[in-house]
């Protein structure tokens, strides 16, 4: 997720998990200030200027006349000629961040970064699905309603064992959404290992535009007021907004917040949202920083604060997401209840390049307000309510139900 691009922004990426414009968890990061130590290379083969340039905070272990003999070795020797050098760069900064071996830290190029921005927004192509990295696996963290991926059939946790037949062992999550990534009406085909067989299923989703309505308002006959959010992109805040004041103008005695396929997005509409419940001056979220922690404070007015709530989670909650479940559960404004969330909680920093070009690097971890970690922990529901193949079939939502059922006892 990330803050808004003044120079903060958040998870994933509270944020990022990745959507597949597909979408990119885009679970907390920050956006801050750059430097560059090389300039942009220009279109086609490209020229790289400042080639002596060391920084002066620099270790001089860092044999840097070494990276230029290998430059030059691949630009004289290698059969295939000409070799461009703005791939060669390109290749080269791309390297430099995924020796980190963080699956969150990546370097976008121009056309990457740009195609980034543009899924924020809540409008790309592709198959609507989010991906992450698990187990060295790369898996959907969940298929967004209505998109060609849900009505195909992923689930969470399925594990994309190929995509058009090209192997993902060591690939990372942004090379598997490049390869998904593509023009509306075309086709890409996912090998799926799924609930642990060994036996791979075929899935050929075409491509179309992903349109995130990612909040959406109902209220029921019992005057439970149902607020599904399906991530946390730029409109999400104004459209909760709206789905709040609805809930009291309408008169609702309770509300139900379904955050479960929520692959989390910006951390500053989870931490607005948190305001409807938590007063202006309270707790949202701790980021621990090299031992060093900060509190977010909400600075919302509490107006749903007296409504009982309940928040439905599962393992496709992630993120931002995570760190609303978790900021509601500690300060006992909501009952949570579902499954165990996916456990997102690292920051990435998003910083742009002079060449239009971006950075996303893990510099931190997000803690609940009790300062419990999210990363790789997630949040454990107050009433685990697990939803099994047979109640997919069969149309029964448990988890729903449940949720009912606790609001209907307050």
């Amino acid at each position: 997720m990330r803050f808004s691009r003044s120079p903060l922004s958040a998870p994933l990426q509270a944020s990022g998990a990745v959507l597949v414009a597909v979408i990119c968890v885009v679970f907390g990061y920050t956006l801050g200030s750059h430097q560059s130590a090389q300039a942009g290379v220009p279109d086609g083969e490209g020229h790289v200027t400042n080639q002596g340039f060391i920084p002066p905070d620099v270790s001089s272990d860092a044999d840097f006349a070494t990276f230029w003999d290998v430059w030059r070795m691949v630009k004289a020797k290698y059969v295939d000629q000409p070799v461009s050098e703005k791939n060669l760069y390109y290749g080269s900064v791309a390297g430099m961040v995924a020796s980190l071996n963080d699956p969150y830290s990546t370097y976008f190029t121009p056309e990457d970064a740009k195609a980034f921005d543009e899924q924020l927004a809540g409008s790309f192509f592709g198959i609507g699905a989010q991906l992450d990295m698990k187990d060295n696996q790369i898996v959907v963290v969940a298929p967004l309603p209505g998109t060609p991926a849900d009505r195909a059939g992923l689930r969470t946790s399925d594990v994309i064992a190929a995509i058009d037949g090209t192997a993902t062992d060591g690939m990372s999550i942004d090379e598997a959404v490049a390869k998904i990534r593509g023009e509306k009406g075309t086709a890409v085909v996912l090998s799926i290992l799924r609930d642990g067989s060994e036996d791979v299923q075929e899935f050929s989703i075409v491509r179309d535009e992903i349109t995130v309505d990612s909040v959406t308002y109902t209220m029921r006959d019992d005057h439970v007021a149902v607020i599904a959010i399906s991530m946390f992109n730029e409109d999400t805040s104004s459209l909760f907004a709206k789905a709040a004041q609805n809930a009291v103008n309408d008169g609702a005695t309770s509300i139900l917040l379904d955050l479960r396929n929520n692959p989390g997005g910006l951390l500053d509409s989870a931490i607005d949202l948190a305001g409807y419940w938590i007063p202006k001056g309270g707790t949202a979220v701790i980021e621990d920083v090299r031992g060093q922690k900060t509190e977010y404070p909400t600075s919302g007015a509490g107006s749903l604060k007296d409504i009982p709530t309940a928040v439905l989670v599962n393992g496709g909650s992630a993120s931002a997401a995570e760190i609303l479940a978790g900021a509601l559960q500690d300060t006992h404004e909501a009952r949570v209840i579902g499954e165990q969330t996916f456990g997102k909680g690292s920051v990435q920093q998003y910083e742009d390049l002079p060449d239009g070009g971006a950075v996303k690097i893990t510099v931190a971890r997000w803690l609940t307000p009790l300062g419990r970690s999210i990363d790789k922990q997630g949040i454990a529901p107050d009433d685990v309510v697990p939803l099994t193949l047979d109640d997919i079939h069969a149309k029964h939502d448990t988890q729903f139900t449940a949720a009912l059922n606790f609001l209907q006892k307050e």
